[in-house]
């Protein structure tokens, strides 16, 4: 496995590089660095069309469908620059990284060209329809049910953890459409439109003061029988290779966000004068080892040389970087002190590294708790017995 990248990635990534800190330093300044989803989320959609206009938005997709064909390698580039520079969060993450990536590779011609402009154009943007209330981690107890009525689906029941719902034109969403079916199987993958009366987003605070996270109620909401991905009732399938986009490219830029955040609290240590204490400088130093050893494992799990290792490395990835962040939420905080318990203003707008602890208090949760991946790494990677499941 090559470690490092050829003269020609690194062209790419001066090119890279030069246009995203002129855009940071120029028409954009004014969102570099928030360190959350729901700020200025009109200039976080100009910044979407920006991104689409120079053909930076979804760089590995085909250039037939508004990508550039980017290689791993330039993609992995890319990532890292874009955090690298100060850039936002991507507010249509989820259509660009998972919605895009699953049509292109389910859709049809029609349905490609139906859904993919709009992703790649940064003027829809997506959510995702997976999570209810006893469905979480538990995916495959999907409640909600979806039947044909003539050329429509008709969509009923709830969703939770919906990120960005409140602002999002389109929502995926698994429903179970064969009745009397149940676990992974009969569940089908809906494209759905969010602006239409049978569907509600309410937000749910968090406790950073933030909503990025919603619910959402369908009832009976509507979309064209031929919105669906994949065979009828085999939405499952679909559903678990879109999981495996979201442990793709994009971990690298979030180990940005990481680098980002650790390089906060080292600076804070030597302000505070923390970093002359020898046991906070032995937890920065365990904090900089565990974020070099996630980097080259996920080079390793992004690498095709390597590809007997891949199932492995996926299956432990998220564990390690949620626990990892859990930790420097925490040693964030012990650095600040005092200091990091004050927010500025009435609505408690929380800096960097507060917002960093109280946010990775959900990073072991979503996506898949702690307790839910020692399960997969012990079944699916070790060959373990299964745990006993009840009939409750």
């Amino acid at each position: 496995m090559k470690l490092g990248f050829s003269a020609e990635d690194e062209a790419f990534r001066a090119e890279a590089a030069d246009w995203l800190q002129g855009q940071m330093a120029g028409e954009f300044r004014d969102i570099v660095g928030i360190p959350n989803l729901v700020s200025k989320v009109e200039r976080r959609k100009e910044w979407e069309r920006q991104l689409a206009a120079h053909q930076w938005s979804c760089i590995g997709w085909p250039v037939e469908w508004g990508g550039r064909d980017a290689t791993l390698a330039q993609q992995v580039i890319f990532a890292e620059e874009y955090a690298r520079a100060g850039a936002p969060n991507r507010i249509n993450h989820i259509g660009v990284e998972l919605a895009g990536p699953t049509i292109l590779a389910f859709g049809t011609q029609e349905q490609k060209a139906r859904y993919l402009p709009g992703i790649a154009g940064g003027t829809q943007i997506w959510c995702q329809g997976y999570s209810e209330p006893n469905a979480g981690s538990d995916l495959a107890n999907v409640k909600t049910k979806a039947h044909l009525e003539g050329n429509e689906w008709v969509v009923t029941g709830q969703k939770v953890w919906t990120s960005l719902a409140h602002f999002s034109d389109y929502i995926f969403v698994v429903a179970r459409s064969e009745e009397g079916s149940k676990g992974p199987k009969g569940l089908s993958f809906l494209l759905m439109a969010m602006d239409q009366p049978g569907i509600e987003v309410r937000p749910i605070r968090q406790m950073n003061g933030e909503a990025e996270f919603n619910e959402t109620f369908l009832d009976a909401a509507r979309c064209p029988a031929d919105a669906m991905l994949g065979e009828r009732g085999q939405g499952w399938g679909v559903a678990m290779a879109l999981l495996g986009f979201e442990r793709g490219v994009s971990t690298l830029a979030q180990q940005m966000q990481f680098r980002n955040e650790l390089d906060a609290v080292i600076e804070a240590a030597r302000a505070n004068g923390k970093a002359n204490d020898p046991v906070t400088r032995q937890k920065i130093a365990r904090a900089e080892i565990g974020l070099n050893l996630m980097r080259y494992g996920a080079l390793r799990m992004l690498s095709n040389a390597d590809a007997a290792g891949l199932d492995g490395a996926a299956l432990t990835y998220k564990i390690q970087w949620a626990t990892w962040r859990r930790d420097l939420g925490e040693l964030a905080m012990e650095v600040l002190g005092q200091a990091g318990e004050i927010a500025a203003g009435e609505a408690y707008e929380w800096s960097l590294l507060p917002n960093t602890f109280l946010f990775s208090r959900s990073d072991t949760i979503y996506g898949g708790t702690n307790q839910i991946q020692r399960n997969l790494i012990a079944e699916r990677g070790l060959g373990l017995p299964r745990e006993p499941r009840g009939n409750s």
